[in-house]
C-alpha cells in the first residue's frame, strides 16, 4: 500500500468520542485515502460525506470503489440517488442525497445501511435520520489553495470507530 504523505492527529473530546484531522495535499493523497477506506471496509460499514461543491466527495468516492476492487467507471449518483455495484469484494452503494429534501422514508435506504455491502452517502448530513452506526468524513477547501483539503473523520458506533482504528492502523500517515 502506497504511503500517504498527510498529517494526522486527533483530538480527544470526551471518553468515547474522537475526531481524527487529516490534511490532504492533492489529488493523489486523496485518491490514496480513498483507496484505503475500500481496503479497509467490512460489510456493513457506511461512510456519511460532507463537504461544500467541489470538495471532493465524489472524486474520493470513486477511489474508494478502486480500494473494493471494483474496475468499473464510478458515475455520481446526483440525479439517480443510489448506484449500486457489485463487482467488487463488498456491494458498494454509492447514494447522493443532494437533491432530495433530507425526508427519504419510504425509500428504503435503512436496508441500504443495515445490509452486507458498504454505504457512501454524499451530503448525507442533509438527511433527517442517519443510520446508528456510521462514519463521518466532513472534507474541507483550504482557503487559496486548490488542492489541499482539511478532512474530519468521526465515528459513531462501534462498526464505524473499529473502521477508522484500522484506518489509522493501515494506513502509513505521518505526523
Amino acid at each position: 500500500m502506497a504511503e500517504i504523505y498527510v498529517n494526522i492527529r486527533s483530538n480527544r473530546f470526551f471518553e468515547s468520542e474522537e475526531i481524527v484531522l487529516i490534511q490532504i495535499n492533492g489529488l493523489q493523497e486523496m485518491e490514496q485515502l480513498g483507496l484505503l477506506l475500500g481496503q479497509t471496509a467490512k460489510g456493513g460499514n457506511v461512510l456519511i460525506l460532507s463537504g461544500d461543491l467541489g470538495a471532493g466527495k465524489t472524486t474520493l468516492s470513486k477511489s474508494i470503489a478502486k480500494g473494493l476492487g471494483i474496475q468499473q467507471m464510478i458515475k455520481s449518483p446526483t440525479y439517480t440517488l443510489i448506484r449500486e455495484y457489485d463487482e467488487g469484494r463488498l456491494p458498494f452503494y454509492h447514494m447522493d442525497v443532494y437533491r432530495i429534501d433530507g425526508d427519504v422514508e419510504g425509500m428504503g435506504l435503512e436496508e441500504y445501511f443495515e445490509g452486507d455491502g458498504l454505504c457512501v452517502v454524499e451530503w448525507g448530513e442533509l438527511l433527517t435520520e442517519l443510520p446508528e452506526d456510521y462514519l463521518h468524513l466532513t472534507i474541507h477547501k483550504v482557503a487559496d489553495e486548490e488542492d489541499k483539503r482539511e478532512m474530519a473523520f468521526k465515528a459513531h458506533g462501534k462498526l464505524a470507530t473499529d473502521w477508522l482504528a484500522k484506518v489509522k492502523a493501515v494506513g502509513k500517515f505521518h505526523e
